[in-house]
């Protein structure tokens, strides 16, 4: 016979009495824990060790922010010894020399040598004879990258064997008569094209306004007001135990490309440094200390609205109300990225001596394999910035 319904609620009742009496209780278990949220530095350093464990010989990098920094060095300084990477070791730094060109420029403006707005036509050694300027060309639209000028390199041989090239120095005389050789038009100007001749021509209107020459002044304006121990202008020593080396390959064969022969001294891409040296360099810069507070408001300004670029930098948005501005330079073995908040309190640079491919001479593919590299480096190191100042 089943039990009245009555006694089936004094049993109940009796029985969670008992367990309230003893502690015990039905209620549902606590919650776990929240996982851990990421820390400003995983995204960049997963990004290293992915890139190390898909081919890249190594990757330095070097955080600042207000009270704090982050240093590390992953892979190898060279494929034959195998000798670890680490954090302050030298690396070519390519198209980042811009940025302190662009400051030797912006000094001569602050000394009055010449305007932003003025015409370097006929300032510039070789500018009208090597080159067929359609116009008056300023300062500013060589450091904006707006004058049309075209890319010396296009003029370079296409040859997959790049070798005989890269063994002679280039120099900027030769880098303007190459650009002569291609197409000028009034059409070109105002618009957004990127070109080492930009550069090459800069480099050469400090060199005539200063009377000296032009790795000189970027050493004697730059590196040795900063202190910068590891950036230098000239040819590396490829046997220096702090060298980064950078790899291709041709017709299959590994090559070693980090003699700087080609590029040493070049106001494009010739500096040689170290990943701390070029956050102190851009830190000094955004803080004020290299040029004037005027010329620095200019140098933050791209010449319109939507450009990418302004002059010697390349802007970014970030997490907060002001742009941030990066210097990005590349070669066929070496991909370097350096990022600055505004007011120049945060940096962050990473270099990365590339995977071992064939150039774009040999297979048109790896120049999109190495721009994948350098998104991913620049994301990476935007992603620890935004942490850093949400934080």
């Amino acid at each position: 016979m089943a039990p009245e319904r009555g006694g089936r609620r004094r049993a109940a009742a009796v029985l969670a009495l008992f367990l309230a009496l003893s502690g015990c209780a039905y209620a549902a278990p606590d919650p776990a824990p929240p996982a851990p949220a990421p820390g400003p530095m995983d995204s960049l350093d997963s990004q290293a060790r992915l890139l190390i464990d898909n081919g890249a010989v190594a990757a330095v990098v070097q955080v600042r922010w207000p009270g704090g920094e982050w240093s590390r060095a992953y892979g190898v300084r060279d494929l034959d010894t195998k000798t670890p990477a680490q954090p302050d070791d030298r690396v070519a730094v390519a198209s980042v020399t811009k940025t302190m060109t662009a400051v030797t420029v912006l000094k001569l403006v602050d000394d009055g040598l010449i305007g932003l707005d003025s015409p370097v036509n006929e300032v510039i050694p070789g500018f009208t004879t090597s080159l067929r300027p359609p116009g008056a060309i300023t300062v500013r639209q060589l450091l904006s990258h707006t004058s049309g000028l075209p890319d010396f390199n296009d003029a370079l041989p296409g040859d997959p064997d790049f070798r005989p090239l890269l063994g002679r120095p280039m120099t900027m005389e030769r880098a303007l008569e190459l650009a002569g050789t291609l197409p000028w038009t009034a059409a070109d100007v105002g618009g957004f094209r990127y070109s080492d001749t930009d550069y090459a021509a800069l480099g050469l209107l400090v060199q005539t306004l200063r009377r000296r020459p032009f790795a000189d002044v970027l050493r004697d304006e730059v590196i040795t007001p900063l202190g910068l121990p590891k950036t230098s202008m000239g040819r590396v020593d490829v046997g220096a135990a702090d060298l980064l080396h950078g790899y291709v390959t041709l017709r299959g064969e590994r090559i070693d490309l980090s003699d700087n022969t080609f590029s040493a001294g070049m106001p494009y891409n010739g500096a040689v440094s170290s990943m701390a040296d070029v956050n102190t360099f851009f830190g000094a810069l955004f803080q004020g200390r290299l040029v004037s507070a005027r010329s620095l408001a200019e140098m933050k300004k791209s010449p319109r609205p939507g450009l990418p670029y302004a002059l010697g930098l390349w802007t970014h948005s970030g997490c907060s109300t002001n742009e941030r501005y990066e210097g990005r330079g590349g070669f066929w073995h070496y991909v370097t990225v350096a990022v600055a908040s505004d007011d120049g309190r945060y940096q962050a640079a990473m270099s990365v001596s590339v995977k071992p491919v064939a150039t774009e001479l040999e297979d048109p593919d790896t120049a999109r394999q190495r721009e994948l590299y350098g998104a991913q480096v620049e994301s990476s190191l935007n992603e620890t910035l935004d942490r850093l100042c949400q934080s």
